[in-house]
């Protein structure tokens, strides 16, 4: 009895105090309405305030406790909206579709293994393992297989599986398939660029706007590429047809516009398919024109040429001796087809004359050779926008020996990339623009160039180009009608620290027309093999020279550049530029 009056009285006690903290609140126990008034509104903003109070605990409860992989993964776990990637004619080459991604909600299954059973019929290749743990996990939310076919996708909704369901998300599509892989690049699982232009795209500012979650269903602009996908189909197609004819590791080449700088195409073979996933380490991930450094063999000899006749110190009727080997010591620099006999400076570049060219950078100096290269961009690494690149390899005691091999290149490696942005100047007008993968026009394109050569330099190498077509090294790239130009390069390759003769790295450089160079074929076979058509050689004459042509036939209208019936000569287009009177005698 006693309990139950303690009870009572504490009752009776709440129901006072509770009375009459109302009436105090609510001012009835005052007769002044004015005061009731105010009490009210006090009550009131404190009622609204108790309620924000608890709406803000609750929502920091959720932020600080929530499952990290809760339902929808806060966003983040969705892949984010890509800008479309399109060619210089506006033709898509990356776009995003919407595909569907399939995720568990572990804590609604109600028989786990049972799930598993029923999914993996129709996902045959899910792994078991790991979709046992993720729909045992007991979370809220688990992710099982992103990207699956719509096919897939209605097929799981047929099992009618609770704790089963579907998120649209952006997937990255490349309709050409591995075509421009090596400039394209690839995305990861969450849309975000990994490789190539698409890791470029991220670089440049859409990884933030991700984070920021400003991406998911964003519209933005296209990015337009300087890449022509038709040139680049044709590219590819003959460098394959080359690489399966010659028996090449590889094969690369690249079309480029001498006047801006912009890359039309790029192709390293093999290659990879972006919408396939695979193994980054595999050989066909390697970029070889950008990644790659070469020692790029008498290519390089352009450089020389360029070099010695910009220093007005030798001209076209300047003279070498090539009637024996060049010696340093144990060493000793050779002819490939010693002439034997004293050469001219274009009769150097005709028969591709290393002791010709090696004594013809020696006469101005070790350090006037690496003034020059450096001033060509080729002592330090290239940048594009692709963010795959190398540094060159030089050497680190540079002496007159050095000078000598690198002189016809041997003993400096670059890029490819890197020795076409220098050719590209000595041919259109000596302005030196850095290479780009974006769509530039010719007035951007003259702000970025800078003068490295004088015109009438230009002009020179231009005369050396054609003549090489005409009579020399580069007759096998000729293509009727189109004026071309060019220089071969043979490189052996250094295994196990020495020169292999039978390992060899050919390429063809061609520019056309030559006596107004629009853009720039460059063709590069990795080991390519002897054939009896091309009587027992593998040098650079007989394979990455006709390819080069072949090349050439096929994009060249595509350009808009089309066939001539009356073209200049050598010789012509040397008086034509106001310099006849230093032809050299042949």
């Amino acid at each position: 009895m006693g309990v139950i009056r303690l009870a009572v009285g504490l009752v009776r006690f709440a129901f006072a105090f509770a009375r009459g903290l109302v009436r105090a609140l609510f001012g009835l126990d005052r007769a002044d309405p004015e005061t009731v008034t105010r009490a009210r509104l006090k009550l009131i903003v404190l009622a609204f305030s108790l309620i924000f109070i608890a709406i803000g605990g609750r929502l920091a409860l959720l932020a600080t406790f929530a499952d990290p992989n809760g339902e929808r993964a806060g966003g983040s776990a969705i892949s984010s909206a890509r800008p479309d990637i399109v060619d210089r004619n506006g033709d898509t080459v990356a776009i995003d579709v919407k595909s569907p991604s399939l995720f568990a909600e572990p804590r609604r299954l109600i028989d786990p293994d049972e799930a598993l059973e029923g999914l993996l019929k129709v996902l045959p290749d899910l792994d078991v393992a790991e979709a046992r743990t993720r729909l045992n996990s007991g979370k809220g939310f688990a992710w099982l297989k992103r990207e699956i076919t719509p096919a897939q996708q209605r097929a799981i909704y047929r099992l009618g599986l609770p704790g089963i369901g579907f998120v649209r998300e952006n997937r990255r599509v490349y309709p050409d398939g591995p075509t421009l892989s090596h400039v394209l690049g690839a995305v990861n699982v969450d849309n975000q660029g990994i490789a190539g232009i698409e890791k470029y795209i991220d670089g440049s500012g859409l990884a933030e706007l991700h984070l920021a979650g400003l991406t998911t269903d964003r519209q933005q602009e296209p990015l337009q590429l300087a890449m022509d996908v038709r040139v680049q189909n044709a590219v590819r197609d003959e460098l394959a047809k080359a690489r399966e004819k010659f028996k090449a590791k590889a094969a690369m080449g690249v079309v480029a516009d001498v006047r801006t700088g912009e890359i039309i195409s790029l192709v390293s073979l093999p290659d990879f398919d972006p919408n396939v996933g695979g193994n980054p380490k595999d050989d066909a991930y390697l970029n070889r024109l950008t990644t790659g450094v070469f020692e790029m063999g008498s290519t390089f000899k352009a450089l020389s040429f360029a070099m010695a006749l910009d220093s007005g110190k030798i001209g076209l009727n300047s003279s070498f001796d090539a009637r024996g080997a060049l010696s340093f010591g144990r060493f000793a620099i050779h002819d490939y087809h010693a002439e034997n006999r004293v050469l001219t400076v274009p009769e150097i570049f005709l028969v591709s004359s290393n002791i010709g060219t090696a004594k013809m950078v020696l006469s101005l100096g070790v350090e006037a050779h690496k003034t020059f290269l450096r001033k060509m961009g080729q002592l330090d690494r290239l940048r594009t926008e692709l963010p795959e690149s190398s540094e060159p390899i030089v050497p680190k005691r540079w002496g007159e020996l050095n000078s000598a091999t690198i002189a016809f290149g041997h003993g400096l490696s670059v890029a490819p990339l890197q020795a076409v942005m220098a050719v590209n100047a000595l041919v259109n007008g000596g302005k030196l623009i850095p290479p780009t993968f974006l769509k530039r026009t010719p007035a951007e394109a003259d702000v970025l160039a800078k003068q490295v050569l004088k015109p009438e330099t230009s002009d020179k190498m231009r005369y050396l180009f054609r003549l090489n077509a005409e009579a020399g090294s580069a007759r096998k790239a000729e293509v009727p009608g189109y004026l071309v130009g060019g220089k071969t390069g043979t490189a052996e390759k250094v295994v196990n620290g020495r020169y292999a003769k039978n390992k060899l790295l050919t390429s063809f450089t061609a520019v056309f027309p030559m006596d107004k160079p629009q853009y720039l074929v460059l063709v590069m076979l990795d080991e390519p093999q002897p054939l009896p058509e091309t009587h027992g050689y593998a040098t650079s004459g007989w394979n990455a020279a006709p390819t080069a042509a072949k090349i050439v036939e096929r994009v060249a209208p595509m350009l808009g550049v089309m066939p001539r019936q009356t073209l200049p000569t050598a010789d012509q287009m040397l008086r034509g530029a106001g310099l006849g009177d230093k032809l050299a005698a042949r």
